[in-house]
């Protein structure tokens, strides 16, 4: 039996370690998958800080594509769109299974919101079951009822996990949520990979121009280049966050955008996005995942703009399939593979580290 390397968080507060376990069998219904790529993605900083109620060992991880290594027994010989599906062929797969039975899953038909759903990389603990189960390894065990999905031979591998958590995320809430609509206007508030996702799959739906509000100025650059926003606005700017909010709204026209998405996560966002609405709009809340922290807002602003605020929590396996689906038409249009740079799997702190920064835009560990 051969071992396999993999990155676990032991201690909330500190550096994930390197460990080698023993690679088993591929289980009953699912699968062995040789990891090839493992992206880093924001949740990993707040798991790592002890933000979310997660256990603890566990081999970190949420985002993947890597090669099939051993179909278990009794595997679908397909993939989640039907595709047939073998030992070697490129997948991708959704980062929870939602339990089907809890009222959520059951009667409101929100398995986004399932209240037992299991997660690789997030509460998957090494003590119980397999000890592979996250991305940042060589290898992943995929267990029975996990969403894969085949990459079409000509996708770039990095340019597919350059938005690996946020298109799928964005998908769930452009396709569930509040989906844009042609010809509209469009703010998005953060320019990372969300913020970035979010204008890509604004503009590939057809919205008349999109503002892309974020920073600092060498992430705008990075997006301007590869393709994504129309206009590139730097929160971060001296001239202050007012005088920012005033150009987007003179980008309007004055009366505010049809659309605005929070992508920042930042709740201090929330306020400053209710203001840049247009009168009917609608306000889209994605970046708010984990728990930051309280902020003042103005409800008149909700009321006197007549806002429809929604929230969008995760993602579906369904939304990993539209998001794959996708992908040819996002490489296409835009420069993805340019977003991402990457670290081989012992250089995970050097990843973490540029991540917590934001001096990269897409860090994502590399199993050659």
């Amino acid at each position: 039996m051969t071992r396999g390397k993999a990155v676990v968080l032991e201690e909330f507060g500190k550096s994930p370690a390197l460990r080698e376990y023993e690679v088993p069998p591929a289980p009953a219904g699912g699968m062995l998958v040789a990891c090839r790529h493992g992206g880093i993605c924001g949740t990993d900083l707040h798991l790592q800080q002890g933000h979310l109620p997660i256990p603890t060992p566990l081999v970190l991880g949420h985002e993947g594509l890597g090669t099939v290594h051993e179909l278990g027994p009794g595997a679908p010989a397909h993939d989640a769109t039907g595709a047939a599906l073998d030992t070697g062929d490129r997948v991708m797969w959704a980062s929870s299974i939602a339990c089907g039975s809890c009222v959520p899953c059951r009667l409101h038909r929100e398995p986004t919101l399932c209240e037992n759903r299991r997660t690789y990389g997030v509460n998957r603990s090494t003590t119980d079951g397999p000890e592979l189960s996250g991305a940042w390894a060589e290898f992943i065990v995929l267990q029975a009822g996990t969403t894969v999905v085949k990459l079409d031979e000509g996708i770039d591998a990095l340019a597919a996990m350059a938005l690996a958590c946020a298109g799928p995320t964005v998908v769930h809430a452009l396709y569930e949520r509040r989906p844009v609509r042609l010809g509209e206007t469009v703010v998005v508030q953060g320019s990372g990979p969300v913020g970035l996702a979010a204008a890509a799959f604004a503009q590939l739906a057809g919205a008349a121009e999109v503002i892309l509000v974020g920073g600092p100025d060498s992430r705008l650059a990075l997006a301007a280049a590869a393709g994504i926003g129309d206009v590139h606005l730097d929160i971060t700017a001296l001239g202050g966050v007012e005088a920012v909010l005033d150009r987007v709204r003179a980008e309007t026209g004055g009366a505010g955008a049809d659309l605005v998405i929070e992508c920042a996560g930042v709740p201090a966002a929330v306020a400053q996005g209710l203001t840049l609405a247009r009168r009917g709009g609608s306000y889209l809340v994605i970046g708010q995942y984990t728990d930051a922290g309280d902020t003042l807002l103005n409800p008149h602003q909700i009321v006197y703009r007549q806002l429809d605020v929604v929230g969008s929590w995760a993602f579906t396996g369904a939304h990993l399939v539209e998001y794959v689906r996708l992908l040819p038409a996002l490489t296409a249009r835009f420069d993805l593979s340019s977003l991402v740079s990457s670290y081989p799997l012992h250089e995970h702190e050097t990843a973490l580290a540029a991540v917590a920064d934001g001096s990269v835009m897409k860090a994502v560990l590399t199993n050659r």
